[in-house]
């Protein structure tokens, strides 16, 4: 797999599960994209562009998925989620040499927790997450891990 070489677009998303609806956090031309996975509340997507990227868009599916699938995988080890976890995506269009490629950048704040913990319910949510199988192999996935 090639990495990319020059980043010519990204798109971002900052995913939290929504516990106040009534809070609206866009502003200044920019919006909260409400998007859902099966069987769990809603995921703000933040101050989103009035246009978005394709890049975002394919970020902000992901961070749907994933958002909810990592809360899975924390259930699954046993683990309490504090309430304000998110997860950050940046999937970026580039190019090596001649060739196209897209790469992805994820960032999991999960304040309290252990690092390794964290690390664990990643992980195993990257097995489980449909978006994240689906590139598998194809293209770069960076994850850091922030729980201060």
């Amino acid at each position: 797999m090639e990495k990319i070489e020059k980043v010519l677009a990204s798109g971002n998303t900052h995913a939290t599960v929504n516990r106040d609806p009534s809070v609206q956090r866009g502003e200044f031309g920019v919006f909260d994209l409400k998007l859902s996975a099966p069987g769990v509340e809603s995921l703000d997507f933040i101050a989103t562009e009035p246009h978005p990227q394709a890049e975002q868009l394919f970020a902000g599916a992901w961070s749907a998925c994933y958002t909810t699938v990592f809360g899975i995988a924390a259930s699954m080890k046993k683990v309490t989620l504090p309430s304000d976890y998110s997860v950050d995506i940046q999937v970026n269009i580039g190019q090596t040499r001649a060739a196209w490629f897209l790469g992805a950048e994820f960032t999991v704040r999960v304040p309290g927790l252990a690092p390794e913990v964290v690390e664990e319910i990643a992980h195993l949510a990257h097995q489980i997450c449909p978006y994240s199988k689906s590139v598998r192999g194809n293209i770069e996935v960076g994850t850091t891990i922030v729980t201060v």
